[in-house]
């Protein structure tokens, strides 16, 4: 059983942010409990000043020091957070692939329209990766199953989901999902707080043009035949052209993985 962890960044009624991004994170049923725990050692070395609350590892609080993370943590250890956390992303017990859908919010007139392809753009990604694994080796068929944080909008994505499931035809059906999506409250999941991480830095990469997070996060991205299939962009031509010419470092530096 395949698991994939998914949350999103930028919000659809903002009118400040020009994007909107989805994105998951793949685990294999018995890779969840070792992320969790390296995870949980990150967000452990702020329990001086959380204390009792919990710490949470989401990316805009991170970065910006909202939520307390100002008196957490200096710029340094919050940037160390980061990259050690996104750095899991390639770990020994089996490296995780990345599902993105990002879109440009003024390419849809209708905005109702934009989770629907959001979480279709990941859904069948994510299906086409469960169903290349049986093409590799028809012993190992998996089945998946998508988890999001509760402040996604639930009811839309489970009806979605039932659609595509039993309603689709051809390419329009999903057929490796165990069940419909899930939702928990992050501060129950670590690894949904990773695919917040990786969702923010997504955005950062496409609202500030800032690669710092992207660069960590793109090997990452699911890829078959040599095609990123993982990375599903609804943006404009000027935009890729402006992420070509201006993408760089903006802010501390990343350093190097601390674990």
């Amino acid at each position: 059983m395949y698991l994939l962890y998914a949350d999103e960044s930028g919000s659809i009624d903002d009118p400040n942010g020009d994007f909107f991004v989805l994105a998951g994170c793949c685990l294999f049923e018995r890779q969840t409990h070792w992320v969790d725990n390296k995870l949980e050692s990150i967000a452990n070395r702020f329990s001086g000043y959380f204390g009792e609350r919990h710490c949470e590892l989401h990316g805009s609080p991170m970065f910006s020091g909202r939520d307390g993370w100002k008196l957490a943590a200096s710029v340094p250890e919050r940037v160390q957070a980061v990259v050690d956390s996104l750095d899991l992303l390639d770990h020994e017990h089996g490296k995780i692939p990345i599902f993105i859908s990002v879109i440009e919010k003024s390419l849809f007139s209708d905005r109702s329209k934009i989770i629907p392809t959001a979480f279709k753009d990941i859904a069948f990604a994510f299906d086409s990766f469960l169903k290349n694994i049986y093409y590799k080796n028809q012993s190992q068929k998996q089945r998946g199953i998508m988890i999001f944080d509760n402040s996604t909008s639930e009811r839309m994505i489970q009806d979605l989901s039932y659609t595509y499931k039993h309603i689709g035809k051809g390419d329009d059906k999903l057929r490796n999902f165990a069940e419909v999506p899930m939702f928990i409250d992050s501060k129950a999941s670590r690894i949904i707080q990773l695919a917040d991480l990786v969702a923010y830095w997504i955005y950062r990469y496409y609202q500030s043009k800032d690669n710092r997070g992207f660069n960590l996060i793109s090997p990452h991205i699911y890829q078959y035949a040599k095609h990123k299939i993982g990375l599903i962009e609804h943006i404009s031509e000027e935009t890729r052209k402006e992420l070509l010419e201006n993408a760089n470092d903006q802010g501390y530096p990343f350093p190097n993985a601390s674990l």
